[in-house]
């Protein structure tokens, strides 16, 4: 069965945006660094948005993903810089509802329960599905959240996106993996403990 991997960048304060909720890899606390792209690249190349693949010359099926859903205002991120898709190698889910209905989008608007959503994706044969964020729909989903990668950079912010934004809920993880870069940011993957 495919699992839901929510792969995000985090400070140590368990924010992955500041207040503002601007791209996170135009802040000061998630700089990206040549050892984090080469990490990127060699670990996780499908999760390069399509012009960056392009530039470096990256093609061909995902390693770990060949599905990503994301919320409204991560997705608007990239329509702020002029990528109506900026996963054109994934398959592109959506999760908004002021969304719904536009021709105008090329990717699959979720109207409905993220949560049924993602049990039908998990149904069927593929790679894991890439869970981009933001900290709302990370909360919604987690009961249906297998695996966090989590991006760690040493900064701490005080206030911003937290990782999981809602009410009060709990779920156990352990760590199975992980890798210091040089440039500082440390990558904690950790599987759910059901």
């Amino acid at each position: 069965m495919r699992r839901l991997v929510y792969y995000v960048a985090t400070t140590l304060d368990g924010f992955i945006a500041g207040p503002d909720g601007g791209d996170p890899s135009a802040s000061e606390f998630f700089p990206v660094t040549p050892d984090l792209v080469e990490f990127i690249v060699a670990e996780y190349p499908e999760t390069l948005p399509g012009p960056a693949r392009d530039a470096m010359g990256i093609s061909g099926e995902g390693t770990h993903f060949d599905t990503v859903i994301e919320g409204r205002g991560s997705y608007e991120l990239g329509l702020a810089a002029g990528l109506a898709d900026a996963y054109p190698h994934l398959r592109h889910l959506v999760v908004s509802t002021t969304l719904a209905g536009r021709d105008d989008v090329p990717v699959e608007v979720v109207t409905g329960d993220p949560v049924e959503r993602v049990r039908e994706l998990k149904a069927k044969d593929g790679k894991d599905i890439w869970l981009v964020g933001g900290g709302t729909l990370a909360h919604a989903l987690l009961p249906e959240v297998d695996r966090l990668v989590l991006k760690v950079n040493p900064s701490v912010i005080g206030a911003g996106i937290p990782l999981f934004a809602g009410e009060f809920a709990h779920a156990r993880f352990e760590q199975v993996d992980q890798v210091d870069l040089a440039g500082g940011v440390r990558v904690v993957t950790l599987d759910r403990v059901r």
